[in-house]
């Protein structure tokens, strides 16, 4: 599934053809994704000119002076700006005409994306309760300290939990947590202030540095010009169980916390 890093990549890459256009038309070529589509994209939108293209956590908003379209990509979803004769490929289910003749192109093989409204002056259900942004000033080490006191799950579902910061999914809460020094299986309760602060700072410096190299190619996310993510090829611990360490060349361990795989170094973390 596309992490915040894939989906910031996305909108740093339609926000210049889509700022500024009217959108003419919607063809919807199936009813649903993951949810029905929501009937606003075809009865308010068209007509209305995108003022900007937003990301909250790992959602795209398409805002209009009378609302906003939601996206997520889901598992397997991409979005493409298309000249509007190009020929469909499988599981192209929505085009958002616009009026210099191109698409905006929602292609889902999975059908685990989403497309809906957000009325003005609203916050959709699915954006209500979510915790701060990790790149944002209101996320830092005290927060997760406060947050953490008490709780007895694992620091990486903490970590990974949307009402404590949006948007650190497997892949990063991995890779921060081996910056961090701190083991995925430690009580978030057992970790202390200083660490969180580390954890934090890691957390805020890996997702940087994958958006600026594009995010990470992991079997489906392809960026709207078509170039994969190039961060995988940095990954410390995702994906590399059973493989050394690159700091201590000790074997790397795995094993499932929350139905996810997860590896980390037991010497280097804990």
């Amino acid at each position: 599934m596309p992490e915040l890093p894939e989906v910031e990549t996305t909108r740093r890459g339609l926000a210049p053809h889509l700022t500024g256009r009217r959108v003419l038309a919607a063809t919807l070529r199936r009813a649903d994704l993951r949810w029905p589509i929501a009937p606003e994209i075809e009865t308010v939108l068209p007509g209305r000119r995108i003022e900007a293209v937003r990301r909250r956590a790992k959602y795209l908003l398409l805002d209009t002076d009378d609302g906003s379209a939601l996206l997520h990509l889901g598992m397997s979803g991409s979005l493409r700006v298309l000249p509007a004769a190009t020929a469909l490929r499988a599981h192209d289910h929505v085009d958002l005409l616009l009026e210099d003749e191109r698409v905006l192109r929602f292609n889902d093989p999975r059908r685990f994306g989403c497309l809906l409204w957000q009325p003005p002056g609203q916050i959709h259900p699915l954006l209500a309760g979510l915790g701060p942004e990790p790149l944002s000033d209101a996320f830092d080490g005290d927060r997760l300290f406060a947050l953490s006191r008490g709780r007895s799950v694992p620091v990486k579902n903490f970590l990974m939990d949307q009402s404590v910061v949006v948007g650190v999914g497997n892949i990063y809460a991995a890779e921060a947590l081996f910056a961090a020094g701190i083991a995925p299986l430690r009580p978030a309760g057992k970790v202390s202030r200083e660490r969180y602060a580390r954890l934090a700072a890691g957390v805020r410096r890996i997702l940087a540095q994958a958006i600026d190299r594009g995010g990470t190619t992991l079997r489906d996310f392809i960026s709207p010009d078509g170039a994969p993510g190039y961060f995988e090829q940095e990954l410390s611990v995702y994906g590399r169980g059973g493989l050394p360490c690159p700091q201590c060349r000790r074997p790397l361990k795995q094993v499932l916390i929350g139905q996810r795989a997860s590896v980390w170094c037991s010497h280097c973390q804990r």
